[in-house]
Parts: structure tokens; sequence; C-alpha cells
């Protein structure tokens, strides 16, 4: 079982533009990030490049999905012999 530090909604990290990335203060001093991608990928831990502490991101994964509309199909294919 993973130990949180905390849980923090998205709309109360920071969003950085040029990077893709959201952040919110570590107590060490830095900042837990998350990129785009890895919400895209259903990913919901912000981790600190400086210590050992990770958060919770709480969001809504549709906000995030893909909107090239690129996706995955899974064909059904039966062999009758």
């Amino acid at each position: 079982m993973t130990s949180f530090y905390d849980e923090i909604e998205i709309e109360d990290m920071e969003f950085d533009e040029e990077e893709e990335i959201y952040t919110y203060p570590c107590p060490c001093g830095d900042k837990f990030e998350i990129s785009i991608d890895d919400l895209r990928d259903g990913e919901d831990v912000a981790r600190c490049p400086s210590c050992s502490l990770i958060i919770r991101v709480i969001y809504d994964p549709d906000e995030f999905a893909d909107d090239d509309g690129e996706g995955f199909t899974v064909e059904n294919t039966v062999t009758v012999a």
C-alpha cells in the first residue's frame, strides 16, 4: 500500500504551459510534479524530485483524454474450425 503525503485536487496545483506539468509546493522546498502525459495515461501520483514524498492528484481523467480521437479498439476475431 502506498503512503501519500497528501491528496491534492488538480485545481489547487499550478500549471506550467511551457513544460506541460502541474506542480504543487513540497515541504522540502521543492515542488511535486506530474506531467500532462502522465495524467492522460491515468497516473495520479505526483513526485517531488528532491525528496521521497509523493501526493495523490485528484482529477477527472476524462478532462485529459486525447483530443485527437486516437484511442484503441479491440477487434474480436473468432476462428471456427
